[in-house]
């Protein structure tokens, strides 16, 4: 396993090494002002990112519960003003977990509200469907809101999902759309070079997918984690996370390590 990993890391890392000393090309002058439309050229609304974690634990919840490995998750993005828009991929470098995932947000002074779609294939069937799927669609489909005071180190959130593959059987074996339900709250304490450690506490409201639909409420998510900035000549940045996670409904526990690489 190591020996699959360690090429994956070192790659990352040399190329984290190779942007903090590159020349800053925002700041070269180039020949000529149009590109190859004849537009004006202009600085790219586009973004690239590149995340890894060690283990994939999201809102308290382990999402490879069988042969866990590190999950990769590419990303490109588009911001304009207060419009936020991205596709991003998960894969485990075991081949064992894939997800695409597409959202778009907008943010309007402290408050962000967004609509996100999250897609779960096999990872060895040939018969799963993007587009379509009827009412056996692996979309699910999440509404967001989240309120983050500038001033204030805080932040809270509400989702939940309206549509797709979120579904349970009840006592009646009929089979019913879950609308799962979660509230976050956290806090942060902010250092130097923008390291800082944080508090976050989630819970889900109702009967769901973040506690195998059997509780009508139940804290599932308790997590406190340290984030320390490596900060290069160039000025890019590269956040390195490590978090304790622990999920009161099911008694599990988990200690991740996450670096976010942003281009």
């Amino acid at each position: 396993m190591f020996n699959r990993i360690f090429p994956i890391i070192a790659f990352i890392v040399a190329s984290a090494f190779l942007n903090a000393y590159a020349t800053d090309t925002d700041t070269v002058a180039v020949p000529t002002q149009k590109n190859n439309w004849g537009a004006k050229l202009i600085k790219s609304p586009f973004g690239l990112g590149l995340d890894l974690q060690t283990k994939y634990v999201w809102r308290g919840m382990e999402m490879m519960t069988e042969k866990s490995a590190p999950v990769l998750f590419p990303s490109v993005n588009y911001s304009w003003k207060g419009l936020h828009i991205y596709f991003m991929g998960g894969y485990a470098v075991n081949g064992r977990y894939a997800e695409v995932d597409a959202g778009i947000s907008y943010t309007l002074s402290d408050f962000t509200l967004g609509i996100y779609d999250y897609y779960y294939p096999t990872v060895s069937g040939k018969k799963d469907k993007y587009m379509g799927g009827g009412r056996h669609t692996v979309h699910w489909l999440e509404a967001c809101f989240t309120y983050a005071p500038s001033k204030i180190p805080l932040w809270a959130s509400i989702s939940n999902f309206f549509y797709g593959a979120d579904k349970y059987t009840d006592a009646h074996g009929n089979e019913k759309q879950a609308y799962s339900t979660y509230l976050e709250l956290g806090t942060y304490y902010d250092f130097l070079h923008s390291n800082r450690i944080s508090l976050t506490a989630g819970a889900a409201l109702n009967k769901s997918c973040y506690n195998d639909y059997k509780h009508d409420f139940s804290v599932v998510n308790l997590e406190l984690k340290y984030t320390y900035t490596v900060r290069f000549k160039s000025g890019w940045q590269l956040p390195l996370n490590v978090a304790y996670i622990y999920n009161p409904a099911f008694d599990k526990s988990y200690v991740n390590f996450i670096a976010n690489f942003a281009f």
